[in-house]
């Protein structure tokens, strides 16, 4: 397999850093993302902070985050061959409670910084006439649970998923396969202690772990006839749900 040049956003943490990490051990180069500096400062170093690694704070909505990322990418690796568009934020709040400016969180981060940042990388791609694309969306675009009240970030997701198609469709004749990987519940920070409450809505009766997708995200990359596709690794969860 060839080495790769990676941009992966929200990696200070949970899943985005377990993505870097495992193409990092695996030989690749690695820019991080986040919109907090310390936090990627601290994700650096637990990292290695190696030759292939370099690093690039920013809030992803602003196109000038995306611009930088792929600039820093060529500057110190020669390349963009690989945008994972992992940065996103979750929470509750009933329907009738949201506001413009709740709804706007959500729109910003998730699809704006998934559209915007991929609006940065596709030029180089182009004159590379090669390139992958992977955006973390949710099984739950296609599987709602009645009580988790998650409109908001639904919304955004879904036109993650939708975008992830279109472009699919638009750029397959430039060689560049864009996907989306939906995973399951997994234990990272973001659900703090509680991620094991949540097993029984799996197949498998259990959460996943970072791993499990930093796996998928790495095959997908380094996969030459993927494209269009909307893969779950969610221990079940869009299929059916565990109820022994």
């Amino acid at each position: 397999m060839k080495k790769q040049t990676i941009i992966v956003t929200g990696a200070s943490s949970g899943i985005g850093k377990e993505i870097a990490r495992h193409f990092l051990e695996n030989g690749d180069n690695v820019v991080i993302n986040s919109s907090t500096a310390e936090k990627l400062e601290q994700a650096y170093l637990e990292l290695g902070g190696g030759e292939n690694l370099a690093m690039v704070a920013g809030d992803v909505s602003d196109k000038k985050t995306g611009e930088q990322l792929v600039a820093t990418a060529i500057a110190k690796f020669g390349s963009t061959d690989v945008l994972v568009n992992n940065a996103g934020i979750f929470e509750t709040k009933a329907f009738l409670e949201v506001d413009e400016a709740y709804l706007d969180r959500f729109l910003n981060t998730n699809l704006k910084g998934t559209f915007f940042t991929t609006q940065a990388v596709i030029p180089q791609m182009l004159k590379q006439h090669d390139g992958i694309v992977i955006n973390i969306g949710t099984p739950l675009v296609n599987h709602a649970l009645a009580g988790v009240p998650i409109t908001a970030q639904m919304a955004s997701k879904g036109a993650i998923q939708a975008l992830t198609i279109q472009l699919a469709a638009e750029f397959g004749k430039d060689n560049i396969r864009v996907n989306t990987i939906g995973p399951g519940t997994i234990r990272t920070p973001m659900h703090g202690d509680n991620a094991d409450q949540t097993a029984g809505l799996h197949l498998l009766n259990r959460v996943g772990e970072v791993e499990d997708i930093a796996e998928m995200v790495y095959a997908v990359a380094k996969s030459n006839f993927i494209t269009g596709a909307i893969i779950n690794v969610d221990g079940g969860i869009g299929a059916g749900r565990n109820l022994n």
